[in-house]
């Protein structure tokens, strides 16, 4: 099943980047625009093996760590509760840029329909662009308070695993999505609309 799955991942990318090289393909609706796959391509990988993995390790450990350590054998694992709450943070991290990019992140358009077409689409411009810049200001925090782990001493309760790489990973995650904002905004001024990565199976 995961063979498949990953085969099928593959070409997918593979048409993709064929489409590329075809004139006039950005233009198919429902499709990014090809200027996008330098994005798409590499955030679909890395989030769906790295973040897959995680899911893996805190399912199996938990069940291990619950079931057979604690129930059957009256031992749990020390430090397990560390393991899972930093895996949660990884599968975090990966999902705030996949989420954007794939439109995954809850919308609240209340107002949208009584808006006019040209109202609409330069109120999701402003809102984009604050949102943007939010986030550039969270993601400079977040490295900031890396640096500043290991000098406070901020680690995890048992095993004392610093929090200074999980700090650097989130600050990149959500720079990230302020990138993918920017890019809903290109979009939005050269087609009116934004086109969002599919990690699904695509129409026929």
């Amino acid at each position: 099943m995961v063979p498949g799955f990953f085969e099928s991942l593959s070409c997918r990318l593979q048409r993709k980047s064929r489409m590329s090289n075809e004139p006039n393909s950005d233009k198919s609706p429902g499709r990014p625009p090809p200027a996008l796959s330098w994005l798409d391509v590499p955030l679909a990988w890395i989030c769906l093996i790295f973040g897959g993995a995680a899911l893996v390790f805190m399912t199996g450990f938990s069940a291990w760590n619950v079931l057979v350590m604690r129930k059957a054998l009256n031992s749990p694992i020390v430090g397990a509760e560390d393991l899972l709450v930093l895996a949660l943070v990884v599968i975090v991290a990966l999902s705030i840029p996949l989420g954007a990019r794939s439109g995954a992140h809850i919308e609240i358009e209340v107002l949208e329909s009584r808006m006019s077409a040209g109202f609409a689409k330069w109120s999701m411009i402003f809102v984009k662009l604050l949102g943007a810049a939010l986030l550039v200001v969270m993601a400079w925090r977040l490295w900031h308070s890396g640096q500043s782990a290991v000098r406070f001493g901020e680690t995890t309760q048992q095993l004392l695993i610093s929090f200074e790489p999980f700090y650097y990973m989130l600050a990149i995650s959500t720079a990230v999505y302020s990138v993918v904002l920017v890019l809903d905004i290109w979009q939005l001024l050269r087609s009116d609309k934004v086109v969002s990565l599919r990690i699904g199976r695509e129409p026929s």
